[in-house]
This record gives C-alpha cells, structure tokens and sequence, in this order.
C-alpha cells in the first residue's frame, strides 16, 4: 500500500533516483553519496537525503548508498519491480509511436490490448495485437485485471475516455492529449503534452539571433 503523506513531488523524484542509479551501476560503481547525486541531477544534497527518509534510512555511515542495494529498494517503492499491464486507447499516429516504443516493457509496462473507435482499425492486428473496439472495455480490462491506461486520443474526446476508462477499472491514466483532465482524486494521471514543453523551452531562446 503506498504511503499517502508522502507529497507527490517527491514520488516524481524518485524514478529519476532509479534511473540514475542504475547508470552508476552499471558504469561498475558500488557506493554513492547524495552529495554525487545531486551534482548528477542538479538537486541539493539536503533534499535528497529527505526525499529518501520519507521512506526509511538507506544509508551507510562513513560510506553513503550501496548503489544496488538503493536501486532495488527505491524499485520497491515504485511498485517498478514487477510487471504491469497497460492499455492503449488510440491507435493514430501517436498511438502507433507508442506501441512500438520498446522502452515501456523493458521496464515492466507491457502493452496487453489496444482501443480504438475507428471501424475501420478494429479487428486489424497491429503490432501483435488485434485493435478491440472501445466500447468493449468494461468487458475486457477487468478480466485481464488493467489498471494502467495510456490515453492517445484527440483533446475533445479525452475527458469522456478517461471517465470510461475509469468505470472500467482504470486507476493510473497516462494522458498525452493536450487538455487537463477533471477526475476523481483517486486516479492517478501524468500528462504527457510535448508541445507545452516546447513552448516552455522557447521561453529561454532568442528569436532574433
């Protein structure tokens, strides 16, 4: 069960923790420092040590983390030491780049069913998997007991996916249409918008030069 006093800024810290740590491990070093992370991450070394207190004490006096050791527990907390099954609602352009994006499985999120209300792509095989019509989910996701949803759907129908989603048994909804969505606090969602980050970035670039 996770913790809920736990703020979500810290939760979204940790994957990067995770990702790290798994970089020095495999550049063969056993033992690391806050200190070393935060110069990696470009975070303080005070608000390491207490993102990771949120959780218990990991350290080694005189010595810092074992890197493997930390690694496996911060997996732990993640949940990101098992596998999960993943549903992906939309299979345009967008949900065609995900689908073959083999990232998600290397890290334990396999894509089980894809969704579409196009009749024209339902019942086609796609990427090994045959396109199921949207409108199946309530009988499909609770049998393959789906909790995770990547959303790649048009902004105007992406509020009305996530509530159906929802009543199918969805709980963690990955969004990458450009639209904030109104759902019930139990429901955990990142949304993923590149254009927001783009625009982000322009913020720092001189247009005149």
């Amino acid at each position: 069960m996770a913790q809920t006093d736990v703020p979500d800024v810290v939760i979204g810290r940790l994957p990067i923790y995770l990702q790290t740590l798994k970089q020095l491990q495999a550049s063969g070093q056993e033992f690391t420092s806050s200190k070393q992370l935060g110069q990696k991450l470009g975070i303080g070394s005070a608000q390491i040590r207490k993102d990771l207190a949120h959780f218990g004490e990991f350290g080694k006096q005189g010595m810092g983390y074992e890197v493997n050791y930390l690694q496996q527990q911060i997996a732990q907390i993640l949940h990101a030491d098992r596998d999960w099954s993943v549903a992906l609602v939309g299979i345009g352009d967008l949900g065609q780049a995900i689908s073959h994006y083999s990232g998600f499985a290397h890290k334990g999120f396999h894509i089980e069913v894809i969704f579409d209300n196009d009749p024209q792509k339902i019942g086609q095989n796609y990427n090994g998997k045959v396109i199921q019509d949207f409108n199946s989910i309530y009988q499909i996701l609770p049998t393959q007991n789906i909790k995770i949803a990547i959303m790649a759907v048009p902004s105007t129908s992406a509020q009305e996916v996530a509530e159906k989603l929802i009543v199918a048994g969805i709980r963690a909804i990955l969004n990458y249409a450009p639209i904030s969505l109104t759902l019930p606090s139990y429901v955990k969602v990142q949304s993923m918008d590149p254009l927001s980050h783009l625009q982000q970035m322009s913020y720092y670039l001189d247009p005149l030069t």
